[in-house]
């Protein structure tokens, strides 16, 4: 069975075919050129399954629907569940967890099968906490990095945006804005490892454009994991099958 995983995120489209567990082909663009999906679509096999984690808005969910359309099998647009594929959602209202969130605890889940930190470095940084039974206690949502430096760009007048450099003690604009954005990115990851420590052991996973940059001043025993959401929706079409 051919199955077409989309990842719809605040900035950008990432999707796989994938037949077997394996997969066949990956690519990404940038929401800005979303016009583009159907001339990129029209180089994949027909899916027999088409699932979708979208958080960039109706349009987006509008726009997939028409370019998916031209299959015959429908498109699946997952919500976060009470419960699913191990993981137990304990958000007050369950549905409200974004569905990339939701996906990438799942792939987390499976994964580690333990304590973890899963940490998504996009447009937003999410930090969310699962415990070693397989529960999402809660997580933060807060500006990325990016995020953080062009809004204080835009409004800051005297603060212009440039590309600044990690400084312990900065001693230029520039800088400051990169290393206030980064220490605060750091800082609320280590409050809630910290914080998940006093459960047990923690491992902490990071995912997202931003991932490296921010592992590199982390100074946390973590992994890279790419493709957390993709990994995820996978997980939960195979479990939706059995």
């Amino acid at each position: 069975m051919k199955m077409l995983l989309i990842d719809a995120g605040n900035s950008r489209i990432k999707w796989a075919m994938v037949e077997g567990g394996m997969g066949l082909q990956q690519n990404v663009l940038e929401n800005t050129h979303a016009t583009a999906l159907s001339m990129a679509f029209l180089e994949l096999p027909p899916p027999d399954r088409i699932l979708v984690s979208n958080v960039a808005g109706e349009k987006m969910a509008q726009l997939l629907s028409a370019v998916c359309a031209a299959w015959p099998c429908p498109i699946e647009f997952i919500v976060a569940q009470v419960r699913q594929c191990g993981v137990r959602n304990l958000y007050e209202h369950p549905a409200q967890l974004g569905s990339d969130r939701w996906a990438a605890l799942i792939a987390a889940w499976h994964q580690e099968r333990a304590s973890c930190l899963v940490v998504n470095c996009g447009t937003a940084t999410t930090v969310d906490a699962l415990s070693a039974e397989g529960e999402f206690l809660g997580g933060l949502i807060l500006p990325g990095v990016d995020m953080m430096q062009s809004s204080l760009a835009a409004g800051a007048a005297q603060l212009v945006q440039a590309e600044g450099v990690w400084r312990e003690f900065p001693r230029n604009t520039a800088d400051a804005i990169f290393s206030g954005s980064m220490q605060a990115t750091i800082g609320a990851i280590r409050l809630q490892f910290e914080a998940l420590t006093i459960r047990g052991d923690v491992r902490c996973l990071l995912s997202g454009g931003a991932a490296a940059k921010v592992q590199l001043h982390l100074k946390l025993p973590s992994v890279r994991v790419d493709n957390l959401v993709l990994r995820g929706l996978q997980i939960i079409a195979q479990e939706n099958l059995s």
